[in-house]
């Protein structure tokens, strides 16, 4: 079975292919990119997505080795997401479907982000981390659902990141640019803020602004940043391990690629004699990969499909409100 996956959340229009044996037959995207110092444009982004989806599926079914004819199945981030950017996805998936008569699935995107995870990495049951810009949470599968243990209560970690970059006037993407400093700085303060199994951003990252007006160097607050945000993820993540008494943690999302955050990770799963494992960076950002490995995942387990005429996205569709019927 193949299964064909659309994404278009946010900044990221993907295509994907994979079969019902967990192989990627195909990953391409065409990426967003707004004017210096500004976030996602929704409407920009939509216009963006409608322009390059027909090359970035020409592109996907070319690297699959195959023809939209052979695929079985058509998966769409459903949300949730940017409701225009969204609704191109959607749109384009329901042209495809009603041309192909191919049925048509909606995907939760961050289970997404977590089931390609356990894909590629071959963590049977993890507590997971899934860190994007939007999103910050901490999941495990318990009682049927992927449940939702602890989550930002303001801004997602990669927002939050940007939010410092762009103040801070470095180049877009801002992540990788405070990684780099991050390796030439040395501690100062700055907020620690957990709230029993949650989180909160804004004030650390209003305190980061204030210390770069202070004439702090770029170097100490990209490291002193990163350090306090990310032991605070590593907190709630042993706390999670520690109360559903799981094993392995899984790294996924975005944010993945940063290497200090897989470093502390680690260290704390290694000194509970548990495992640690980050998705590949092919896969830690949005892509259609997820969403079509997703979509075989719901259509072998009998989830049924979409009515074409009343299809919608949900941009609120939480996590937690995710059917898994395949575990």
């Amino acid at each position: 079975m193949l299964c064909l996956g659309i994404e278009s959340t946010a900044h990221t229009f993907g295509v994907g292919v994979a079969d019902d044996k967990g192989s990627i037959l195909a990953n391409e995207k065409d990426t967003y990119k707004p004017e210096k110092g500004w976030g996602i444009v929704p409407m920009e982004a939509r216009r963006h997505h409608e322009e390059v989806s027909g090359a970035v599926l020409e592109k996907a079914l070319e690297s699959a080795g195959k023809e939209l004819k052979e695929m079985d199945v058509i998966a769409f981030s459903q949300g949730p997401g940017l409701p225009p950017c969204l609704y191109a996805g959607l749109n384009f998936s329901k042209e495809l479907s009603e041309k192909t008569g191919m049925p048509l699935m909606g995907v939760n995107h961050c289970v997404a982000h977590i089931e390609v995870g356990r894909l590629t990495t071959k963590l049977e049951d993890p507590v997971t981390l899934y860190v994007s810009g939007a999103n910050t949470q901490t999941i495990a599968f318990v009682s049927g659902k992927y449940r939702i243990f602890g989550e930002t209560q303001d801004i997602g970690i990669g927002n939050a990141l940007d939010k410092f970059g762009r103040e801070a006037k470095l180049e877009f993407p801002y992540g990788p640019k405070i990684e780099v400093f991050a390796k030439k700085g040395k501690w100062i303060d700055l907020p620690y803020t957990v709230k029993g199994m949650d989180l909160s951003f804004s004030g650390i990252i209003s305190e980061a602004a204030r210390k770069l007006e202070q004439k702090n160097t770029m170097e100490d607050i990209c490291f002193s940043l990163q350090e306090t945000t990310f032991a605070m993820l590593t907190e709630v993540v042993e706390r999670a391990l520690a109360h559903t008494g799981k094993s392995e943690a899984l790294l996924t999302g975005g944010v993945a690629a940063n290497k200090r955050l897989q470093e502390m990770l680690d260290i704390m799963c290694n000194e509970r004699g548990g495992k640690f494992a980050v998705v590949p960076n092919e896969y830690s950002g949005d892509n259609g990969a997820m969403i079509a490995w997703t979509g075989v995942l719901a259509h072998k387990s009998g989830q049924k499909p979409l009515n074409l005429k009343d299809a919608q996205v949900l941009p609120r569709w939480r996590t937690d409100q995710t059917e898994i019927s395949w575990l």
